[in-house]
């Protein structure tokens, strides 16, 4: 008896709760337009992302302190292999047991929900991501953090937007500004994250748009800033200048961080084929835990995001790299150095992709970041061993070296750029991050036309962001352009039955369809022209006149309006039969499609 009573409490709050937002829906277009609503819901979306990367930072920082503070810098640490296996199977119960769902989380999975589903996120990701990065991450999981907070971030402002019942677009909008106040926190770098929502997540540029990105952008940051300990934020002070003198250099250093993006994005997708060659989940986690295991028993540095390898680098403390290892014995060696460094470049996104295939949640936003950190200051050191030159700023050249991989494996040269120049608190790199990002671009651009993010969407037609003719043509519905005035006839007429229906359409097309609705053949005015006048023949039976269109000439329910444009090309038809399975539903037209097309184009690009 109490359960039903608690049962019905329940119900009745529920129900409370969506009154009152009914309420609240039907006053506030009276006292407020759409465009100041989505600006303060962006502003909230910036706080809520602010307070959700406060949590992810200091529960991997507190975790990561917790499992490692008493390891010793010259011992290597076995449980640096084992850590990262934990976190992992903790990972994939808390999925398995507790939300129930082994979707993908990160940035493919919100530009496909952009792409195909409207844009409405499940609301268990807006702790999902948070809690399974938190898990993977902390345990040393080789994954950036950055891809799970902007997850985050994006389920916010989308089930904002679905609560309050919005439209695609706005709730498109609150996606974005989701993204960018998750990605200025985490950074506390709000240009670069305004720059990442519109050059990743493609949003259009107008004043809609940029408004409530800048706001929860600033909102993001200014929250992460005074909620993050100062040891948590990453962020650098040049204490170099940039010389001029070395712009070629740079110009090389932008086609090797070009070519180690593309072994990146190659080497991901090698690795998870392998991986998805084991059918059952837990067989791939323990392959993948036991790969990664090894890898990091020799490379300690894998341990985690990676950054912690960069500031080793930027303080001048690189030989610490080698610490915690097998390689401890060999840190004044330069040349064992170099090696390592060239070992830690190949396998980062190995470690990186082992984690996330292997069922870590995380994202490779870091790690593309460390790996062309890692190259700008190899880059660097060798040639001031070899003394080919003047000294290099071996400082200068692994925050370039950042730049240059991580805007070539995200295909966001802009992003990368003005992330580096914000978290080094000026402009000093400026021309050496563009000429560096921008040739690293065009490098991986000759192979690769899609970034990593974007690759499996575009091969599955699914990639709507970054095509606007197909982003409309997905949001179109293809019941929505269903012609309703042709009419239909029984198989059983004849010729004298259609000409009486004839009298009555003003269409040139006739269905036979039968008492259940199923599809029996097609007339056309053409086929019974001849005799349409001819009374003798009007005993006819319809099935003499009866034509079967070809399977270009048919679409069925479920088509994509991309495909229905596709036949229409394809056939030069002005009309397309359209089927539920085998049963007849009606005719979509060319000039239905292009009238619902410039509609929904106008209310897509409407300011």
């Amino acid at each position: 008896m109490p359960e039903k009573h608690s049962l019905s409490g329940m119900n009745e709050s529920s129900g409370k709760t969506r009154n009152l937002i009914g309420r609240f829906l039907i006053w506030r277009p009276k006292v407020m337009s759409d465009r100041y609503f989505v600006i303060i819901l962006s502003a909230v979306i910036g706080f809520f992302s602010g307070i959700a990367a406060y949590l992810l930072k200091t529960s991997v920082f507190m975790i990561q302190g917790l499992l490692t503070s008493g390891f010793r810098l010259q011992e290597q640490n076995y449980l640096y292999a084992l850590y990262p296996a934990i976190g992992i199977f903790l990972t994939l119960l808390f999925l398995r047991f507790i939300v129930r769902d082994e979707t993908r989380h990160g940035i493919p999975r919100i530009l496909y929900v952009i792409s195909r589903l409207e844009g409405k996120m499940k609301r268990h990701k807006v702790f999902s991501s948070l809690v399974g990065s938190s898990l993977t991450a902390g345990f040393g999981g080789s994954i950036g953090l950055e891809a799970p907070i902007i997850s985050t971030g994006s389920s916010i402002g989308s089930n904002l937007g679905q609560l309050l019942r919005l439209n695609y677009k706005s709730t498109t909008l609150l996606i974005g500004c989701g993204a960018a106040g998750a990605m200025a926190s985490i950074f506390t770098t709000p240009v670069a994250a305004v720059i990442f929502s519109l050059e990743v997540l493609m949003l259009d540029l107008t004043t809609s748009s940029i408004i409530p990105l800048l706001m929860a952008s600033a909102i993001g940051a200014i929250t992460a800033k005074l909620l993050l300990a100062e040891q948590i934020l990453f962020r650098f002070e040049l204490t170099e200048p940039f010389m001029i003198r070395h712009i070629p250099l740079y110009l090389l250093l932008g086609f090797l961080t070009g070519m180690v993006s593309l072994y990146f994005n190659r080497m991901t997708r090698f690795v998870e084929t392998k991986l998805a060659a084991f059918r059952n989940n837990y067989s791939r986690a323990l392959a993948g835990v036991i790969m990664l295991g090894l890898l990091i028993f020799f490379f300690p540095p894998l341990y985690g995001e990676g950054y912690d390898a960069i500031r080793l680098i930027i303080s001048g403390h690189s030989a610490e790299l080698l610490s915690k290892g097998v390689f401890y014995p060999f840190r004044d060696n330069a040349w064992v150095l170099a090696l390592f460094l060239v070992f830690l470049i190949v396998f980062k996104v190995v470690a990186t992709t082992l984690t996330t295939e292997s069922g870590g949640i995380g994202g490779i936003f870091a790690p593309s970041a460390v790996t062309g950190g890692l190259t700008g200051f190899l880059f660097a050191r060798t040639i001031n061993d070899l003394e080919i030159t003047r000294p290099l700023s071996e400082t200068n050249f692994t925050l370039v070296g950042m730049a240059g991989v991580l805007g070539a494996v995200l295909h966001a040269p802009l992003t990368a750029i003005f992330l580096i120049t914000e978290m080094t608190n000026g402009y000093a790199l400026i021309v050496p991050l563009m000429l560096t990002s921008t040739i690293s671009f065009i490098t991986i651009k000759t192979f690769d036309p899609h970034s990593i993010f974007t690759k499996r969407l575009a091969e599955r037609g699914e990639l709507i962001t970054h095509h606007k003719d197909q982003a409309v043509l997905t949001l179109l519905s293809l019941r929505d352009c269903i012609d309703e005035d042709v009419l239909t006839i029984p198989p059983h007429s004849t010729l004298g039955d259609l000409t009486k229906v004839i009298a009555k359409s003003r269409r040139n097309l006739f269905p036979v369809v039968d008492a259940k609705g199923y599809f029996r053949g097609l007339v056309t005015l053409d086929d019974v022209r001849a005799d349409v006048f001819n009374e003798k023949k009007y005993s006819n039976p319809i099935s003499a006149y009866l034509f079967h269109p070809p399977a270009d000439e048919k679409v069925l329910l479920t088509d994509s309006m991309e495909n229905v444009m596709e036949k229409f090309k394809r056939t030069g038809n002005y009309n397309l039969l359209v089927l539920d399975k085998k049963k007849y539903v009606g005719f979509v037209s060319r000039a239905n499609v292009f009238n619902a097309y410039r509609q929904t184009l106008i209310d897509v690009s409407h300011e």
